[in-house]
This record gives C-alpha cells, sequence and structure tokens, in this order.
C-alpha cells in the first residue's frame, strides 16, 4: 500500500504542475475577443481544474499511506479510480484542450494527463484488489 500511495502522490504533483506549465498561457498565447479583449483559451481552464482535482488527489494518495484498515482503503480506492477518470475527461470531453495540433497543450499537456489519469486509476483498482485479498491487520 505505500508504494501507490507514493505512486498516487506523484502522479497528483504532475497532474497539478505539468498543465500549468504547457497551457497557452504560460507561452504567453491568449484568444482576442471582437471587442479587443485577451482572454485565455479552453487548456488554461483545463489547467486550472486539473490543479484543483491534483488536491483531492493528494489527499488520496497521502490517506492511503496512514490507512490501516481495509474499510478504509477500499473507499480511498473507489475515489482514486474516480478523480483519475475526471482527469482523463478533462482534456478530452469535459473541457477540451486548443484545437491547433502542433500547440504545446495538445503534445504535451493531454498526453500526459491522460497517462496520468489511466496509470492513477490503474493503481487505484490494483489497491482496491491487494486490499481485498490481504488479511485485516490489527491497529
Amino acid at each position: 500500500m505505500k508504494a501507490s500511495a507514493i505512486l498516487i502522490v506523484a502522479l497528483a504533483a504532475v497532474v497539478g504542475v505539468v498543465p500549468l506549465l504547457t497551457d497557452c498561457l504560460a507561452e504567453g498565447q491568449t484568444l482576442a475577443t471582437a471587442d479587443g479583449r485577451q482572454v485565455p483559451m479552453k487548456c488554461h481552464w483545463t489547467a486550472i481544474a486539473e490543479f484543483a482535482l491534483a488536491v483531492p488527489l493528494l489527499g488520496v494518495g497521502a490517506s492511503l499511506w496512514f490507512s490501516r484498515r481495509k474499510e478504509t482503503r477500499r473507499p480511498l480506492a473507489l475515489l482514486g479510480m474516480i478523480i483519475g477518470a475526471l482527469v482523463i475527461l478533462l482534456p478530452t470531453a469535459l473541457i477540451g484542450v486548443c484545437q491547433h495540433p502542433d500547440a504545446t497543450c495538445n503534445l504535451v499537456m493531454r498526453p500526459t494527463l491522460i497517462l496520468s489519469g489511466t496509470l492513477v486509476m490503474g493503481i487505484s483498482m490494483l489497491s482496491l484488489v491487494v486490499s481485498e485479498r490481504r488479511a485485516e491487520q490489527i491497529a
């Protein structure tokens, strides 16, 4: 369980930091509206939302580190799977990234988030299976 907790904390850091460094606003690119204002692109809002998902994911990893009981690990693993799915859905279906295929958010942010979300879901599923098979430890 300690290894899965460490991996989830590391992936939470990736989910929280990488999008903020690879969105188009970090490169100084914005959209110009008809009235002349500059507004951030979709990838910026995805990066902000991913940072918001990284915080509870960090909490899941930290809680897995300290949890000893099966009744605690089960809901944490399920929560990790749900957050992992949301990490994948934000850049693909919910908010999205820029349409330009050569944009950094398309080349770096989106694949990184899809891989990170998949790994979080896999590690959480593995934690759930291991916690179900492991004998109960007395605290």
